[in-house]
């Protein structure tokens, strides 16, 4: 017997919010293997075994998601016969960043590539393992186990899959999980979440999968991408704030009057877990509904500093005009609903950003 509550497989633990739900995961008492490409870029992982590899790969896919016992042995070779399914399934693995790389519409082809193949390789090859323990595929011979779950599989979907034309008003827009359809994505990003969101609904449907889907509503916080172009908003923000002398200017994409909704990591992943051990399959926000303004955003991070800084408006890549989280689904199914506001979560990234320049 074993010391640990469950089993879990973090696709994508290496970056922003996969690191931090590894974290979450061991705090509960689970055993985790996490997978990336890359290890965290700003802290050692948590997991209890870290692989790195490529998930459009689907010979990896196949072995990765085999859970093969507690010591650690994804490299090992063990009889088929002793191998199951993880409990949970966590996929954060995308390619994606912030609107300066996913509204240019230079990287939509290989955002869309990259991010569908890996949601596929993950439904297939699960699939796959699950019908070893159907007898599906002949393995019923080799004495294997008889389980009590099924693998549970949770798919991190974006608000950036709601239509165009609801996100014209910064002031009202229309994010409600059934304003979806008709579907309108302004950009590529958001046409691959929404199709992926299907598709793990599909093999729900047609496979048994059991599946949670949650839309996340720009989720920030430490330990995320805050240079090199692929960083949000409150991170880009927090940087130019950070290096700015009191009474300089920053540059401001836009008006800034194009609106939005930050939640703060921790809630975010207090959010997906409660989704995880809820009956509730989704898709639904997981989000702020304090919706502020990208000027009202710059004041907040010059307020956490004590700097006076203007704001200088340039040509950028803006995204939707509007868009804040509705959150009456989650609060009716799960009884979540977000508690930090935004100034205290800017507080804690500004200083984490700090840290990092003042470490360069």
């Amino acid at each position: 017997m074993s010391d640990y509550k469950k089993t879990a497989l973090v696709l994508g633990a290496g970056g922003f919010i996969g690191s931090h739900m590894v974290k979450r995961l061991r705090s509960e008492g689970y055993w985790v293997r996490g997978v990336d490409l890359k290890y965290p870029e700003f802290s050692g992982t948590e997991a209890n075994e870290f692989v790195q590899g490529d998930l459009r790969d689907v010979d990896f896919v196949r072995r990765v998601i085999q859970f093969k016992g507690y010591s650690g042995n994804f490299y090992n070779e063990v009889p088929y016969k002793y191998i199951e399914p993880f409990h949970e399934i966590y996929q954060f693995a995308a390619d994606m960043g912030g609107a300066g790389f996913v509204f240019t519409g230079e990287n939509d082809a290989e955002i869309m590539q990259n991010s569908v193949t890996i949601n596929l390789n993950v439904l297939e090859q699960q699939r796959l393992l699950d019908e070893t323990f159907d007898g599906k595929q002949g393995w019923s011979e080799c004495n294997r186990p008889v389980l009590d779950f099924r693998t549970k599989i949770f798919y991190s979907g974006s608000a950036c899959m709601y239509p165009e034309h609801n996100q014209l008003d910064p002031d009202n827009p229309d994010c409600r999980e059934d304003s979806a359809y008709p579907a309108a994505p302004d950009s590529e990003y958001g046409w691959e979440k929404l199709f992926s969101e299907r598709l793990y609904l599909a093999y729900n449907r047609n496979h048994g999968i059991p599946v949670r889907i949650a839309r996340y509503h720009n989720i920030f916080g430490p330990e995320g991408t805050w240079e090199g172009g692929r960083e949000k908003a409150p991170a880009a923000i927090c940087r130019k704030v950070a290096y700015a002398r009191k009474n300089d200017t920053i540059e401001v994409w836009g008006d800034g009057e194009q609106t939005r909704s930050f939640l703060y990591v921790d809630e975010c992943i207090e959010a997906t877990r409660r989704l995880m051990d809820s009956d509730f399959m989704g898709p639904v926000n997981i989000g702020s509904e304090e919706m502020v303004s990208i000027n009202q955003l710059v004041d907040t991070a010059a307020k956490v500093a004590k700097k006076t800084i203007e704001k200088n408006h340039i040509d950028g890549p803006l995204g939707v005009r509007g868009r804040n989280s509705n959150n009456d689904l989650i609060r009716e199914k799960l009884g979540w609903d977000y508690s930090q506001t935004l100034e205290e979560g800017i507080r804690k990234t500004y200083k984490w950003i700090q840290e990092q320049i003042k470490n360069q």
